[in-house]
């Protein structure tokens, strides 16, 4: 993660997130519809290689028809973009809270308040939740 980036560029590369972007936004996508969609003059090859390590990072999933001159290949997302994201902050403050716990806590509290005052609502709405049943 980049915690100096913002949106999608904090878990991607800037073309890699242009690409998911996409790809989310379109169910399904070959090479060079995505390379129509991008904004930047890219060579077919290069939104191919970025493409390809998405697949082979396990973001994309890929299907393959045809052969030689005839061949197409189709990328779907493995995750909607909800889900991408769901998992990856999940991911990312489950590893901070361990290892930094009450720090955590504290910026935090800090930062929700900051943020938007509704969020402190739904804060204390989950810890009201979870003391009714801490399991």
């Amino acid at each position: 993660m980049r915690m100096n980036e913002e949106g999608l560029n904090r878990f991607f590369g800037p073309l890699e997130a242009q690409i998911m972007q996409i790809v989310w936004n379109h169910k399904e996508s070959t090479i060079r519809q995505v390379q129509e969609f991008l904004d930047e003059e890219l060579s077919y090859t290069a939104v191919m290689t970025v493409m390809n390590r998405l697949h082979e990072k396990g973001h994309l999933k890929k299907k393959t028809t045809g052969a030689g001159r005839n061949r197409l290949s189709v990328f779907q997302s493995v995750q909607s973009k909800e889900e991408f994201l769901q998992e990856q902050t999940k991911a990312v403050t489950e590893d901070l809270v361990q290892e930094y716990g009450e720090l955590v806590v504290n910026h935090l509290f800090d930062a929700v308040q900051k943020a938007d005052p509704e969020l402190l609502k739904l804060l204390e709405e989950r810890l009201n939740e979870w003391k009714r049943d801490p399991s």
